[in-house]
């Protein structure tokens, strides 16, 4: 392998890794025995507005929070993405259950499920 050719494949690689670890940091797939269970498809969505607000996606130690308390209220469910609510409870998360139906799963600050709504949601 040539200089400029061994160039193209560390660039390539760079790429992926830059690329994968975005991919990831959005909160891309994980395991299905993980209270982080994601659908990227949509994790990029958001942005809801009712009342006034719009939603803000969540990240970090609050999004995992939210992520696990809803896996916990709904065992087998994959969180879609988790986001703040403008509808009146902290926080919601839109899940797939189990049985494939769609719910959003609404938590109050304290991260305790107050309602689980069937659907799609917005």
């Amino acid at each position: 392998m040539n200089r400029v050719e061994k160039g193209v494949v560390n660039a390539a690689l760079v790429a992926g890794l830059v690329g994968g670890g975005i991919y990831l940091a959005m909160g891309g797939p994980v395991s299905a025995s993980s209270s982080n269970q994601t659908d990227s498809r949509s994790a990029a969505q958001g942005g809801h507005q009712a009342n006034g607000i719009t939603e803000q996606l969540l990240t970090g130690t609050v999004a995992a929070k939210v992520k696990a308390a809803a896996i916990a209220a709904n065992p087998g469910a994959t969180v879609q993405r988790v986001e703040t609510d403008a509808e009146g409870a902290a926080y919601e998360a839109h899940i797939i259950k189990a049985d494939g139906s769609r719910a959003t799963v609404k938590l109050n600050a304290a991260f305790a499920v107050t309602a689980t709504e069937s659907g799609r949601g917005h």
